[in-house]
């Protein structure tokens, strides 16, 4: 399918100090590039759920120790 003088000019391209010297330098600039960015990731920070205290139930205190009816707050008297 492909002639053997394809293939030894493949490896000679390969082979050159041009292309080893660009695929090295893109390695190193692609390793640089990916621990700046990691060093400048912010770290998850989990947030803990606040649980309100559940209020309690608001409880008059008759100080008489005298139940009140509606009627004794109207100012009305029983018959």
């Amino acid at each position: 399918m492909f002639s053997k003088e394809f293939f030894e000019l493949l490896t000679q391209i390969i082979k050159s100090w041009q292309v080893i010297a660009v695929t090295v330098a893109l390695v190193i600039y692609i390793n640089i590039v990916s621990a700046v960015a990691r060093s400048y990731r912010r770290p998850r920070v989990k947030k803990e759920k606040v649980k309100k205290p559940k209020a309690e139930p608001v409880v008059e205190a008759n100080p008489d120790g005298i139940e009140s009816d509606s009627n004794d707050e109207l100012g009305l008297e029983e018959a």
